[in-house]
């Protein structure tokens, strides 16, 4: 299961989960985006299917695991990758409170919505593993909106508590730590905004975005059985920014 499934990171991560062989199911809010996708994949002999959904809303989470059992026996693994940043770049008191809402509904409760609603389904079976899409901004301020930080330094908390609880369960659970990568949100910030593109960068051993698909390596590792001995942590795949 690959929330934010429509763009991006979740995009790049079900092709290649796909190209190796797994059944993926596609959640994300733009039905037409994943229908196209589910297609696409078909088309070189991979198996996918969509539920169209918002993570913020619980019975939209259910129906997507509903669908991977239904469709495919089981859910092995869970990729809950959605996430927002804001529609404003600033300091915090220039911020809409609209805003710290959603940001905080997509980011924290959504991926506390997939968590306890994958959970179950892998406790049936005594096994599972799941990646949350972090960032670099979940363990310093990098100059991203300052409820961005706070949610994402909450998704790191729930991946460690979480870990904790299941483990005994044979039920793995990782986050990334992603650093800025060209994706739909970002495209959209540099463009409200150009001086960004080199800022979003600057802090970085690598002077560059990183490509979705690059993320998606690092999650498909952490889901797959090479990563047995990881839960509980947090891989940084961020271009060297924590590293300075």
């Amino acid at each position: 299961m690959i929330t934010g499934a429509s763009s991006g990171i979740g995009e790049a991560a079900a092709r290649l989960f796909a190209s190796e062989g797994a059944a993926v199911v596609l959640m994300a809010r733009r039905e037409d985006r994943l229908e196209a996708l589910a297609r696409e994949i078909g088309a070189f002999g991979g198996r996918a299917a969509w539920s169209v959904g918002d993570v913020t809303r619980a019975d939209d989470v259910e129906r997507a695991v509903a669908t991977a059992v239904e469709r495919f026996g089981g859910l092995d693994g869970a990729f809950n990758n959605a996430g927002y940043a804001g529609s404003v770049f600033g300091r915090s008191h220039e911020l809409p409170e609209e805003d710290f809402d959603r940001v905080m509904d997509v980011n924290v409760r959504g991926t506390w919505n997939c968590l306890r609603r994958q959970i179950p389904v892998m406790l049936d079976v005594g096994r599972g593993a799941i990646v949350n899409t972090a960032s670099s901004a979940g363990l310093i301020a990098t100059g991203a909106p300052s409820p961005y930080v706070a949610a994402k330094h909450a998704v790191l908390g729930l991946t460690k508590a979480v870990a904790a609880e299941y483990g005994d369960n044979g039920i793995r659970v990782n986050s990334l730590i992603v650093g800025t990568t060209r994706t739909e949100m970002i495209d959209a910030a540099v463009e409200g905004n150009p001086a960004l593109e080199e800022a979003f960068v600057a802090r970085q051993i690598q002077k560059r975005m990183a490509e979705p698909r690059e993320v998606a390596e690092a999650a498909l590792w952490l889901l797959s059985d090479r990563a047995s001995f990881a839960t509980g942590s947090h891989v940084a795949v961020d271009g060297g920014i924590l590293a300075i």
